[in-house]
Formats: C-alpha cells, sequence, structure tokens
C-alpha cells in the first residue's frame, strides 16, 4: 500500500464523478485561455482597425464564457469536495474498524494521542488533499499547457525566452518539497506527542489536583506546546526561503515579457494586441507558479498523513480475531496445559511459566499471588487478549488459538481491575453486553451486584448519565456496575479481576452470598488478595513470579502452612484488630 497511491481504492468508488469533474476542469481551463485571446483581439480589432462592431460581440462572448467558466469551477469544486468528504467518512469508518481489530499489544505500544491525530488531523490532510489540492494541480497544469501552446503560436521567440527560466521555477519547486516533507513529518509527530500528553492530563486531572502538580503538568505542556510551536516555525521558514525567490522568478518573467514584447512591437514583429495576450496569458500562469509553492507543502502535508493512516490501517492484530466457528454455546470447561508467556518486546522475562490447571464447568477457580505474579496476564490468556508464548489454553478440549477470539468473548464475561464506565446512562453501561436485555433483568443483576440501592438514590436512577470513565462514582460503585454488567451477560466463563476490592467487608460477604445464586452453572476465575473472597473457590492457586507455588482448597491450603496460610492470619489479625 504505497503512501501515494493507496489512497486510490478510497477514490475509486466515485471514479465517475471524478472523471465529470476531470472534465469541468478541462472545459473550465479552455474557457480561461479564451480570455487573453479576447482582450488582445478586442485591443486590435476594435482600438486599432476600428471595427467598433465587433465591440459588443467580444464582451458577450466574455461574459458569457465566464459564467459558462463559474459554473464549471463550481460543479468541479462540489464534486472534489464530495469525493474528498466521502473518502474522508470511509477512512476513518476503516481506521476505526480496524482499532477494533487490533490486540492488546497494539495499544500497549501506541499512544492515544497518537491515535487521535490520526482519527483527526491526519485524515482531514487526506480530505483537504482531494477536496482542494488534486484538483488545483490539475486546474494550473492544464493552464500552463494550454497557455504555453498558445503563447508559441503567437510569438514563439518570446515564449523560449520565458520557459529558459522556467526551469529555475522547477528548480526550487522541487528543492523546496525535498525540505518541507521532513518537516511536516515532524510537525505530525510533535502534535501527536502534544495530543497524548493532553489527553493523560485530562485523563489523571485527580490525581493532579490531589498532589498539587498543577506547575509541574503546565512545565511538560510548555515543553511540548514549544516544541510543536518550533517544527511549525521550521516548516514556515522552509516556506519563506522559496516562496520569495518563486514570486522574483515570476516577477522576471514579467519584465522579460515587457522588454522584449516592447521591442517586437516598436520593431513591428508582434502586434499590441498580441503583446496584451501575451500579457495576460503571463499573468495567468503567475497564479499557478506563485501558487506551486502553497501546493507543495500540502502535497508534502498530505504525504507525511498518508504514511502515517497507511501503517496504521496495515498494522496486524497477532490476535487472529477469524478462526474455526465456536458452537452457540460453550459449557466452560477451561484447561491450562504448560503454558508458558511474556511479551513480544521484552522475551527473556516470563510473565507465566508452566502454568497448567483444569476448571470444570460451573467450578470456581482462584488466584492469589503478590502484585506483578502475573494473575491478570493468566485470565487475559483465556479471553485470548493474549496468546501464549508456549503450550496450550483449552475451551471445552479445544485450542483456544481455533476459536474466533470475537465469538470466543462472547461467551465471557469479565470486570477488570481498571473499570471503565462510558458517558452514558447507568442502565447503558450495565446494558452494554446485553443491549436486548430487559429493564427487570438489568435491575435484578444490579441487586446481585447490590448496586441496586444506590442507584435508586441518584437523580435520575438507571436513567442517570454517569461521566466519563464514571467521574462521580466511588470506586465500590463503579465496581459494583462493572460486576452487574459482566453478570447480565449471563457467561459461560466469568472472570472476576480484583471486584469488590473497593467495597467494605459487610457489602463483599452480601455480594458474595447473591453470586453463589447465580454462577454456579458459570465457570467462574476470581482474582482477589483478600482470602474472604476466595475461601469458597473449588480450587485456589498461589502464583509468584509466574509459577504457582501452592494450590488447593481453602482447607487444604491451611494445612501446607504456606503462603497461603501466612496471608490467611495477617488478614485475620488485621480483622480482629479492627473489630477491636
Amino acid at each position: 500500500m504505497n503512501s501515494l497511491n493507496w489512497i486510490w481504492q478510497y477514490i475509486r468508488p466515485y471514479r465517475l464523478r471524478l472523471f465529470i469533474a476531470l472534465i469541468f476542469i478541462l472545459f473550465a481551463s479552455l474557457i480561461s485561455v479564451l480570455y487573453p485571446l479576447l482582450g488582445g483581439k478586442l485591443i486590435d480589432l476594435v482600438v486599432y482597425q476600428h471595427k467598433d462592431s465587433l465591440l459588443i460581440p467580444i464582451l458577450l462572448v466574455m461574459i458569457v464564457s465566464t459564467l459558462i467558466r463559474t459554473i464549471f469551477r463550481y460543479s468541479y469544486q462540489i464534486l472534489f469536495e464530495r469525493i474528498g468528504q466521502n473518502s474522508l467518512y470511509q477512512i476513518r469508518e476503516d481506521l476505526y474498524q480496524k482499532l477494533q481489530a487490533l490486540d492488546f499489544d497494539f495499544f500497549n505500544h501506541t499512544r492515544v494521542g497518537d491515535i487521535m491525530a490520526r482519527m483527526t488531523g491526519d485524515t482531514d490532510a487526506i480530505r483537504h488533499f482531494i477536496s482542494w489540492v488534486i484538483y488545483n494541480i490539475l486546474e494550473n497544469l492544464l493552464l500552463f499547457i494550454f497557455a504555453i501552446g498558445i503563447m508559441l503560436t503567437i510569438d514563439w521567440k518570446l515564449t523560449l525566452a520565458l520557459v529558459l527560466v522556467t526551469p529555475l521555477i522547477a528548480l526550487f519547486t522541487i528543492l523546496m518539497s525535498k525540505r518541507a516533507q521532513p518537516a511536516f513529518y515532524e510537525i505530525r509527530e510533535s502534535f501527536a506527542r502534544l495530543n497524548s500528553m493532553v489527553e493523560e492530563n485530562i485523563s489523571g486531572n485527580r490525581v493532579v489536583k490531589a498532589f498539587a502538580r498543577e506547575d509541574y503538568e503546565m512545565e511538560k505542556f510548555h515543553k511540548h506546546n514549544l516544541d510543536f510551536k518550533k517544527r511549525n516555525m521550521d516548516s514556515a521558514e522552509v516556506s519563506k526561503k522559496y516562496l520569495p525567490v518563486l514570486d522574483s522568478l515570476a516577477g522576471t518573467l514579467a519584465i522579460i515579457t515587457l522588454v522584449l514584447g516592447g521591442y517586437f512591437v516598436i520593431k513591428g514583429q508582434m502586434s499590441l494586441g498580441d503583446l496584451v495576450a501575451f500579457n495576460g496569458f503571463l499573468w495567468m500562469l503567475n497564479g499557478p507558479m506563485r501558487m506551486s509553492g502553497w501546493l507543495i507543502n500540502d502535497a508534502q502535508r498530505f504525504i507525511a498523513s498518508s504514511f502515517k493512516i497507511r501503517d496504521m490501517l496495515k498494522a496486524e492484530s497477532k490476535i487472529p480475531l477469524h478462526a474455526e466457528k465456536l458452537p452457540h454455546t460453550i459449557e466452560g470447561y477451561v484447561e491450562f496445559q504448560n503454558v508458558s508467556f511474556h511479551f513480544e518486546d521484552d522475551p527473556t522475562t516470563d510473565i507465566l511459566k508452566n502454568i497448567s490447571f483444569q476448571v470444570k464447568p460451573g467450578q470456581t477457580l482462584a488466584i492469589l499471588g503478590e502484585t506483578g505474579s502475573g494473575k491478570s496476564t493468566l485470565v487475559n490468556l483465556i479471553c485470548r487478549f493474549y496468546d501464549p508464548t508456549s503450550g496450550q489454553v483449552k475451551i471445552d478440549g479445544v485450542d483456544a488459538k481455533k476459536w474466533q477470539a470475537r465469538e470466543l468473548r462472547q461467551h465471557i464475561a469479565t470486570v477488570m481491575q481498571d473499570i471503565f464506565l462510558f458517558s452514558d446512562t447507568i442502565e447503558g453501561n450495565i446494558a452494554f453486553g446485553a443491549p436486548d436485555a430487559s429493564m427487570e433483568d438489568i435491575r435484578r443483576m444490579a441487586r446481585i451486584a447490590d448496586a441496586d440501592h444506590f442507584i435508586e438514590t441518584m437523580p435520575e436512577s438507571y436513567d442517570t448519565i454517569v461521566g466519563e470513565r464514571g467521574v462521580g462514582l466511588s470506586g465500590g460503585q463503579k465496581q459494583r456496575i462493572s460486576l452487574a454488567r459482566a453478570l447480565l451477560k449471563q457467561p459461560s466463563i466469568l472472570i472476576l479481576d480484583d471486584t469488590t476490592s473497593a467495597v467494605d467487608m459487610e457489602t463483599e460477604v452480601k455480594i458474595q452470598e447473591e453470586l453463589k445464586k447465580v454462577t454456579h452453572q458459570m465457570t467462574t476465575f476470581i482474582i482477589a488478595h483478600r482470602i474472604s473472597s476466595v475461601k469458597d473457590a473449588d480450587e485456589i492457586l498461589i502464583l509468584s513470579h509466574g509459577e504457582i507455588i501452592e494450590r488447593g482448597n481453602h482447607e487444604e491450603l491451611l494445612e501446607k502452612q504456606g503462603y497461603y496460610y501466612e496471608i490467611y492470619h495477617k488478614q485475620l489479625g488485621t480483622e480482629v484488630d479492627h473489630n477491636g
């Protein structure tokens, strides 16, 4: 997908409109070259030869041709704008679809600001190129060809003298192009960094204020803003160096025309009308020559943006979304066979090492361990957010890699450690995974998650709009809404990653009792730090540095008097002290 021709696949559906627009440009350009010719004829025939009867016809032709040219110009500009807007729409659709298909690894290595820059500024640069730059290049090129052709028929010697200056204009145009492209590439990169910094600040605004780090954030913003300004100034410097030269060369052409043309008129080798026509063509070319610098800038901006968008469209997920078709339902039998995992950019550090276990449908597996022991990574493999480096993760006896990732995830519900709520109603957030669910079911799952009582106290109850990322709700409230969202999906496999860490012990006990009523048919994975959250599990795994160091149920692990036993008594002591 070449940076300059990949765009054709988006323009191709509108090739008929494009063809019509090109015809209109051709006709408009042909009409444009009539004006200098008619002006010259007006001087020679009406002024010098006193053929006054031709004055009105010539003026009428000029007026009518102006109207027709205006219609053609309006028509092709509208056509190109529609082609540009339609292409932009489809590019954004494809980019967004690509984002949905990409795996966690892509988002781990790509800044949000970069993605936003691709979706906004870079796509608009593509639209601008299609809607404005292309037709201006074609229009100016046709005017140049037609004008030079007619000028050769008027006086080839004067035309040749002017053409000798043209290579200098071409040379400076090429030099400007070579300098402009890297400058615009740096602008896009700097803009993405600035975008990322602002997005991060907005997302973490509460932390900034909590630590009184506003000045530090302003200093960071100042640094990125200054860099963005410098990149734009560097780009402007390129234009400032070359555009005046192009203007001077264009002015030189006017001087050559007046000096040589005047000499030819005095010698009788050219009529005054021809000189007027020649000068008219020169001024007609003056606009395209002056505009060439701006068109080069816009073209280089397009190329820089095109590289960025092309790379995102070419990005491939390491987790294929399409494989074998899943049955309508899965039982939820999950098995890990000697599973190890490391991230691609750090192959020497295993996050998981030789993990093996089996969980039958309806059973509950709990996972404990210190922070960074690999607990969340383990359950991420079940969802195929990542694939294991070695070993197999099996769902109902079949390697998970053989299932369609999207289909597989439709049978899994996850309450993630990092709770995310959309800027939507509470009802909309709970029903996100089951949009066709009834209000009765939504309320029932909210009650199970112990969320119904606080939702009812909110201004609009279930119709209350929560802020972006659930701002305005406590951590415990967000966790309970997220739990209700997962339960409403009625999955075969339920993953609870530190789900009740932000609620008090009394609420946790209440939630656990309610969960038992609905999870007995689900294969459930619980990641937690509290013994009270995992003690009823069928099996408990203790992870340390990616390895299973203990396994068994609550009673078996207490008998071993290992890590689990130690944590149990530490937490029991804390609770005793707390209860006084």
